[in-house]
């Protein structure tokens, strides 16, 4: 990872072509020939062209961002833009967002980073925000209610293939944070458990050992595979068979996991709007368990006996004369900062209300969501529909389902939601705060991805809040699809889960086609209202 703007992935690395170079590609750079060597117009010609054609969420703009950076340019190497991906999804917020905005810094400095990240916003931004006017009218035209009722309809399954879809490399980041040396010596010789680049073994039941979380999460591991080809069938099944094998599979770390999930799968179905203390308290406890200090258990998994004493000593943070204190043991009446501060910091701008209350709700979109974009449907829902009554449970369907049909990031959502809430100033404002921490993200931490990458606290939070994230999202369906009035909506939502649970098909594809069947459906006389 680059230490900053200017430097190239390694001394030897090819920097490709530049904008304006005569000859071809310019092989055989050295650090410091990629930033500047961008022009701001290439980047506004570029990053804008993927705004506009970036449907289909993370996925698409992560594809685009590679072709154009990595395969048809050479401005990155493959590796830096992997480092990139990895670290973004370090980060709360839009991850694809993050990653265009890291990849224009990357190319043209700090200026290059604020012109690209707004290009690649701004078309989707405008797009939505014309829509939300057409969508949120008073009286819409018919075949536009239609189409709003009929998308709406298929964002429960949409909901709930992002969970299923986010779940398996979660699960496989849960693994321990060492393998035990004995059960790996156990089930197989050197030859036949390849170990991490780092020298651990890698995880038997899971991915290859990889903290940063980036594409070896993808992974799968030779195990998981069947074997190599040279292994009898015999052995595989006895290394896959073997007990103390079988019981790693479900070891104390992945019971966390579920925990975590059914926990943000509670608050997203019942208590959306205590889902960011949910998602925070899920990260440190993990953090706290596996940077603790061992007892009776390996390297970063303490015993039983160290577990519950950490639990135990979580609960006391925020009291007086308890760990929130750094420096200051046992002294009363000194109530630590987390403890004390995140309670008033929530409830203030519910209290207050108005403009602050739309700030308070974009910033959680912005600054506090982890776990992938749909994590902000149950971190809205409650707010706009319920707490504040800026939109209807229907309207809110209608503005996630515009979020996943619009080009750019899935979180422009939110601006749909202040459009509701305070006219086109109420978009634009909740859009400005929502991709605000984004830029900041990036501007002030993309010189130390790499450290951020390596860091073991912040990998251990993510691996807590991670399934809580996934488990709101999932829990999530069940508000979603309460708020579908009629059966012809149903049955809209059972084509929309079989074609995406099912068959695993688009997005998109399917947000439109549910779309057109509201329309049709509205023009045969189904009811609206």
């Amino acid at each position: 990872m680059s230490a900053g703007p200017g430097a190239g992935p390694d001394s030897g690395s090819t920097a490709g072509r530049t904008e304006g170079s005569t000859g071809g590609s310019t092989a055989g750079s050295t650090e410091g020939s990629t930033a500047g060597a961008v022009p701001l117009r290439t980047i506004v010609r570029e990053w804008g062209r993927i705004g506009c054609i970036g449907f289909g969420g993370p996925p698409a703009h992560i594809a685009l961002l590679r072709k154009l950076c990595v395969d048809q340019r050479g401005w990155l190497s493959a590796e830096e833009f992997e480092d990139g991906i990895a670290a973004a999804n370090l980060l709360p917020g839009p991850a694809s967002t993050q990653l265009a905005i890291f990849c224009a810094w990357r190319l043209a400095g700090p200026l290059g980073a604020v012109v690209g990240g707004a290009c690649f916003i701004l078309p989707g931004l405008t797009v939505i925000l014309a829509l939300a006017a057409l969508f949120l009218a008073a009286r819409p035209p018919l075949w536009i209610a239609g189409a709003a009722a009929g998308a709406g309809a298929a964002v429960p399954a949409v909901a709930a293939a992002a969970a299923l879809g986010l779940a398996p490399a979660s699960w496989r980041r849960a693994r321990p944070a060492r393998a035990p040396s004995a059960l790996a010596g156990s089930l197989s010789t050197p030859a036949e458990a390849p170990s991490a680049p780092d020298g651990s073994p890698s995880d038997p039941g899971g991915a290859p050992s990889d903290p940063g979380g980036g594409p070896s999460d993808s992974a799968v591991s030779p195990s998981d595979q069947g074997g190599s080809s040279a292994a009898p069938a015999g052995r595989r099944w006895s290394r896959l068979s073997h007990p103390r094998l079988i019981r790693s599979r479900l070891t104390w770390p992945r019971l966390r996991w579920l925990a975590y999930l059914l926990l943000g799968g509670a608050a997203g179905a019942l208590a959306g709007e205590f889902l960011v203390v949910v998602l925070a308290a899920c990260g440190l406890i993990e953090m706290s368990i596996r940077t603790a200090g061992t007892q009776s258990g390996g390297p970063g998994e303490p015993g039983i006996s160290g577990r519950l004493g950490r639990l135990g000593r979580l609960g006391r943070l925020g009291r007086p004369g308890g760990p929130g204190q750094p420096g200051r043991p046992g002294k009363p009446g000194r109530p630590g900062p987390p403890g004390a501060i995140l309670p008033l910091a929530l409830a203030a701008p519910v209290a207050a209300g108005g403009l602050l209350a739309l700030v308070w709700v974009a910033f959680k979109v912005g600054a506090l969501s982890y776990g992938g974009g749909f994590v902000i449907v149950p971190l809205m829902q409650q707010d706009a529909v319920h707490t504040y009554h800026w939109m209807t449970g229907t309207q809110f369907l209608s503005a996630v389902a515009l979020g996943q049909v619009t080009p750019g990031p899935v979180v422009q959502t939110v601006a749909v939601v202040g459009f509701a809430a305070a006219g086109l100033g109420g978009g634009l404002l909740a859009a400005l705060i929502a991709f605000a921490p984004s830029f900041a993200f990036v501007l002030v931490g993309a010189p130390r991805f790499a450290m951020l990458r390596r860091n073991a606290r912040v990998q251990a939070f993510l691996t807590g809040a991670g399934p809580a994230a996934i488990g709101a999202i999932a829990g999530a369906t069940i508000p979603l699809a309460l708020e579908l009035a009629h059966l012809w909506q149903l049955a809209v939502l059972g084509l929309a889960a079989a074609w995406l649970l099912g068959l695993r098909r688009n997005v998109v594809a399917a947000i439109v086609g549910a779309a057109g069947l509201g329309v049709i459906a509205v023009l045969a006389g189904a009811p609206l209202s």
